[in-house]
Formats: C-alpha cells, structure tokens, sequence
C-alpha cells in the first residue's frame, strides 16, 4: 500500500474516513481481480493489514461488502443519471442508458457478479436490490414526465421495473456469452425498448 503524501513529500496522517476509503479501494481492487473468489484475507493483504484490522473498519465481512456495494451502485446510478440528463431526445436517453449500464460492467465484470451473485457476498445483495428499486423508480418518474402518464401510475411503474429487469437479465447472458460488441446489444435493447415507449403520446 503506497504511503499518503503531501506536497512537499512528507508523510500525512490518514484519518478515519480516508482510511475506510483507501480500505475500500484496496478491497475493491481484489474483488476486481478474483470475482466471486475474492476473499477477506486477500483483501486485508492488500491493504497491507490483518482481518481483524479490517473487521474493526467495518464491523464484519457483511458490513464491508455492503460498503463495497454502495460504493459501485452509487457510482453506476450517477453515471445512469448523467446518461439520463445528457440525450436531447427521449429515444437517445432510452439508448444512453442502456449503454452506460452496459458499460458499467463491461468495464468490471467481476465486480458485477461478486456482487449480485456471490453467495458470499450476500449482504451486499440487499445494497444492490436498492439500487435496483431506486433506479426503476427514476425510469418511472422519466418515463410518466415524457409520455404525459400520471405520476406513479401503473404503466410508468410496470416499465420502469421491467426496463431494469430486461437490461439487467440480458446484461448477464451478454457477460456470459460475449455473443456481440455492445454498441450491437445497446441498439438491439434500444429498438425493443423504443416499440413500446415510442409509441404512447402525451394526452
């Protein structure tokens, strides 16, 4: 683990919530490498501590992989929201935002099924289901602004769940498989997404 510095070069005292931060990163970078065979003793050698050291950061193994989780997913729902703001049109904003989640674990891929489907990793699967309901409930606030639905109805509801379970599901037989390069997934979840919401008109 590389030494803190300041400008002049010499050592800083790390406090308690840079030190927690700097923990996360050294463990994020573990389950970065080994997936769903991450493993605390790993993650504790690569901050250059002992378990114990790191159970006293974050209560236990459940308490450090929730920090772990919160950590990514809220990373990922920043990137979907700027992904959300950036499309000028609503057809670009569907496909912005299929490509950023798609992105997202193309870019880390073991972190992605250490978290939603390691057994170890259980209570961080809490963490990632809120995740989950937040941002169906973002695609549900957009898509009744966009379409004239009222507010909370339920078809703004029905598709923004059904948005994220149809993006999540295919995003782990993409992972899997690797059939196509994700410009080709991102269109062809666009075009299935854009028959439905592309053709209800505003009132």
């Amino acid at each position: 683990m590389s030494e803190v510095l300041d400008r002049a070069g010499r050592p800083v005292r790390v406090g308690g919530a840079a030190r927690r931060e700097e923990l996360l990163e050294a463990a994020a970078r573990i389950v970065s490498r080994d997936g769903v065979q991450a493993s605390m003793a790993a993650m504790a050698a690569e901050a250059g501590i002992t378990k114990p050291v790191l159970y006293r950061h974050f209560g236990d193994k459940g308490g450090l992989y929730a920090a772990l989780a919160e950590r990514s997913t809220d990373r990922l729902m920043d990137g979907l929201q700027a992904a959300l703001a950036t499309g000028r049109t609503p057809h670009e904003r569907v496909a912005l935002t299929v490509d950023a989640y798609l992105a997202m674990i193309q870019a880390e891929p073991q972190t992605y099924r250490f978290l939603v489907h390691s057994t170890e990793a259980a209570p961080a699967q809490g963490q990632v289901r809120s995740f989950l309901r937040r941002l169906a409930d973002l695609l549900a606030d957009g898509i009744a602004a966009e379409t004239g639905l009222q507010p909370g109805s339920v078809r703004s509801r029905a598709w923004g769940h059904g948005i994220v379970g149809l993006v999540q599901a295919t995003g782990d037989w993409w992972l899997d498989e690797q059939p196509c390069p994700r410009a080709e997934l991102t269109a062809e979840l666009t075009g299935l997404l854009w028959g439905a919401y592309g053709s209800t008109s505003r009132p």
